[in-house]
């Protein structure tokens, strides 16, 4: 192993999981050099501006995707930064349900409520060009990141400043949102690195009223058409709601993982 790759693995031993070391050390590497993993693994060394620092970093626990500014999500490069949750795999599962329920072909009028870094809008307009795709979200700091990520990966994505739980939107084909839903009692169940680093207020809400985003967006009747990526152990009580709110159609579907993670509804 390139020395300078053996040097990241034994430092972050006991800091990350062994099965992760040697990726982690290539993604490094990549990250920091701009080199390719092949011209890396070819090298003798490999000099890498700041290591300890980086390397410090990690053992403090902050994600990697921070530290450099950038992840690697459904074939798209995308910014984050602590204004935004870093996209996780599952997301993109909600893009790839999309894609398989509507021709490319197909014209409709998107909305995709809190829309973090982007990641979801810009994917639908990438695969559907003749979607009129906006997205929406509380920040402006946010709302920054996510034009940018739109610009980078050249897509057009109208983005607006929306508290959604205060204002009213326009009428949409369909409503799509990842919101928060992680309830305030589920904190002890998740990753230090997670509740450290990334904004709480895209990750948790109150225990009293876990599906207060669902229900607001459900209530306003603003599309025909909603799909959501759900707090698995909520399942049940997000489809009930959304009976509630008069959307007769609802469905559960699965992630990779077999847990009830999407609904998809309709009026």
């Amino acid at each position: 192993m390139n020395p300078t790759l053996r040097y990241i693995t034994e430092s972050l031993q006991g800091f990350v999981p062994d099965a992760e070391l040697r990726e982690t050390a290539l993604w490094i590497a990549e990250s920091a050099t701009g080199c390719s993993r092949t011209e890396i693994l070819c090298k003798d060394t490999t000099n890498i501006p700041n290591l300890e620092i980086i390397l410090q970093r990690i053992r403090n626990g902050e994600p990697l995707q921070y530290i450099f500014g950038v992840t690697d999500w459904g074939g798209f490069r995308l910014n984050v930064n602590r204004n935004t949750l870093i996209p996780r795999p599952e997301t993109f599962e909600m893009v790839e349900l999309l894609r398989k329920r509507f021709a490319a072909s197909s014209v409709m009028r998107v909305l995709d409520i809190g829309t973090g870094s982007g990641c979801i809008a810009i994917a639908l307009k990438k695969h559907f060009i003749h979607w009129e795709v906006s997205a929406c979200d509380i920040s402006p700091d946010t709302l920054q990141v996510a034009q940018q990520n739109a610009q980078s990966n050249n897509t057009e994505v109208h983005f607006f400043l929306c508290d959604i739980l205060q204002e009213e939107i326009s009428d949409f084909d369909l409503i799509v949102s990842n919101p928060p839903y992680v309830r305030e009692s589920e904190k002890k169940q998740m990753m230090p690195r997670v509740l450290q680093w990334e904004p709480d207020r895209a990750l948790f809400v109150p225990d009293s009223d876990p599906l207060i985003f669902y229900r607001r967006i459900a209530s306003l009747h603003k599309a025909p058409l909603l799909f959501f990526e759900i707090n698995e152990n909520l399942a049940n009580d997000t489809q009930q709601m959304l009976h509630t709110e008069g959307y007769d159609h609802c469905r559960i579907c699965k992630d990779i993982y077999k847990k009830d993670r999407f609904i998809i509804a309709q009026q």
